[in-house]
């Protein structure tokens, strides 16, 4: 007996004038990325003198010292590049703080994944603005969630001291990287650092809490008040190497473990301890999910800037965006014929199996249903999920509120919440309102969470808002009388605001993303997330029952 595989089709015309046309615009938004990503990498002209005093001292730049680390012709898969973008830009317009001043990201050494967490020493001084905190402990969250050792590749002034307020005091601010550290070194996850230039006051715990470090000759030091407050509380005048440098906390303190004359021989040799972490390598086949032969989709994934509409306004089909992610595009859809303003169905990327929830826009009950449904049956399996959001939320209206919507999209985001199998979020449109929790948003805590440069994210669209928010100050001003240029007035504010703020730069910016990606990367990107939850030991079983909604 033989069996046959039913050769994908597709439905999208590549020669006709819309696909052009949503070609241009995506190609625009995905240039428009990259340029963007690069000034974060490289940084502006006010940046260059900075660079250049820091390559005057023999150091090497954070991204160059993260390659020198991480196996050659590895890649590494960067997180935030564009934190704090807007945020921070002075008179002329240039960001005076890309990248927040820090890099984080995953890389392999000796085939092991690593979460790395590097100050970039040419962006104030390495000095942790707010941003810098917040994407250093997402970083560090990303490494407990996926069981991944640390590395810090510490550079760093301290905190941005006119900041302080925003970077001290709370739950997730400085300290809480420090509680971060201890709990992950507790659960057995390799923390090593290091130490490439200042680590003052609150940064000298970063190695102090480490399970080893190495400390460069020249450049390294660690202290807990610098030489000016040493002087200032007790009089007494030190140098920096004398005080803190690599010689004292290697060879007296023994805060450090080794010292190395050079920064290529600091990474020779973090490599060799690497070697000694007893951790699991990115292909480990002892790992808990069922992993095949990878294939290339059947479509390409090139299409995807055409398929992709130029308006926001204009919906595109989900199973066409999933044919050119997964797997020689075989895609097997769950309920094809009901609920079809989401689709479901299992597939594999880079041959490791995933369940696939995706929006075909706005959400009604019975779509609500067969998502709850759907993520059941991945639970019972064990069965990790990708939701790919594009949605204006869940139906309203005096037939939707009738039929169960509240409910119905309540068993949805209920079941999103309480599903214990890894969850992964991309946003390839729109994520608005309670459409974004129910597909699995940042509030939700997906393991990742991209975004392509088309998404938007708000409560609702500008061209809502602009509609109940001017409608609500109107009824809020009791029948007092209005001109149309103040209502014209009031909608152009309310839809500024919402534009800006629904702005996938925006987004970014502020960290409710780990990262915004080219549509055609997405795949990769994916399967570096899944091979990570795949070498990891199987998690506690999950609900065995399956509710037919």
């Amino acid at each position: 007996m033989t069996t046959t595989t039913r050769r994908p089709t597709s439905r999208i015309d590549t020669g006709s004038p819309g696909y052009a046309d949503n070609v241009e615009a995506n190609v625009a938004l995905a240039t428009t990325l990259a340029e963007r990503l690069r000034y974060a990498i490289d940084g502006g002209p006010g940046r260059q003198r900075s660079i250049d005093r820091h390559l005057g001292r023999g150091k090497i730049m954070v991204r160059d010292r993260i390659d020198m680390v991480i196996d050659e012709g590895s890649p590494f898969l960067e997180f935030s590049t564009l934190a704090g973008y807007g945020q921070h830009d002075d008179a002329d317009g240039n960001d005076t703080v890309p990248g927040a001043g820090i890099v984080t990201g995953i890389g392999l050494v000796h085939g092991v994944p690593y979460v790395f967490i590097a100050n970039d020493a040419t962006v104030k001084g390495g000095s942790l603005v707010p941003m810098a905190i917040k994407k250093h402990v997402r970083a560090q969250d990303i490494a407990d969630e996926n069981d991944l050792g640390v590395i810090y590749l510490v550079d760093s002034g301290g905190a941005f001291l006119p900041l302080q307020d925003e970077i001290f005091p709370d739950k997730d601010h400085f300290g809480g990287s420090f509680y971060r550290q201890a709990r992950l070194s507790a659960k057995g996850l390799p923390q090593l650092s290091v130490v490439l230039g200042g680590c003052t006051a609150g940064g000298a715990y970063v190695p102090a809490l480490s399970d080893e470090v190495i400390m460069v000759e020249g450049i390294g030091r660690i202290f807990l008040g610098g030489p000016p407050i040493v002087k200032a509380a007790l009089g007494e005048i030190v140098d920096a190497d004398d005080l803190g440098g690599a010689a004292l906390h290697t060879r007296v303190s023994g805060v450090s473990d080794e010292i190395a004359a050079t920064e290529a021989e600091a990474y020779g040799r973090l490599r060799r301890w690497c070697e000694d972490t007893n951790q699991r390598r990115i292909d480990d086949p002892t790992g808990w999910l069922d992993v095949v032969e990878s294939e290339p989709p059947a479509f390409d994934p090139e299409e995807l800037y055409g398929i992709v509409s130029a308006d926001d306004r204009i919906p595109f089909d989900a199973t066409e965006i999933i044919l050119r992610l997964v797997d020689a595009s075989r895609f097997r859809a769950f309920k094809p014929e009901w609920g079809t303003s989401i689709v479901c169905g299992f597939a594999r990327i880079h041959g490791h199996q995933v369940g696939i929830i995706a929006n075909n826009g706005i959400i009604f009950s019975e779509s609500a249903l067969k998502a709850t449904h759907f993520i059941e049956l991945c639970e019972q399996r064990r069965v990790p999920l990708l939701f790919l959001q594009n949605t204006s939320g869940y139906m309203v209206g005096s037939d939707s509120e009738a039929g169960g919507i509240a409910k119905n999209g309540a068993k949805m985001v209920a079941a999103v919440a309480n599903a214990t199998v890894p969850r992964y979020t991309v946003l390839i449109g729109g994520g608005y309102g309670a459409g974004n929790y129910g597909m699995c948003g940042r509030g939700f805590q997906p393991r990742f969470l991209f975004a392509w440069p088309n998404s938007r994210l708000a409560t609702m669209s500008a061209e809502t808002a602009q509609t109940v928010l001017v409608d609500i100050r109107l009824a809020g001003m009791r029948g007092a009388e209005t001109t149309e240029e103040e209502v014209a007035a009031m909608r152009a504010e309310v839809g500024e605001q919402f534009t800006t703020q629904s702005d996938p730069y925006y987004a970014t910016s502020r960290l409710w993303d780990d990262g915004l990606i080219d549509p055609v990367d997405t795949r990769d990107v994916l399967g570096l997330c899944l091979a990570l939850a795949a070498r990891q030991p199987e998690p506690e079983p999950g609900r065995k029952i399956v509710y037919r909604m």
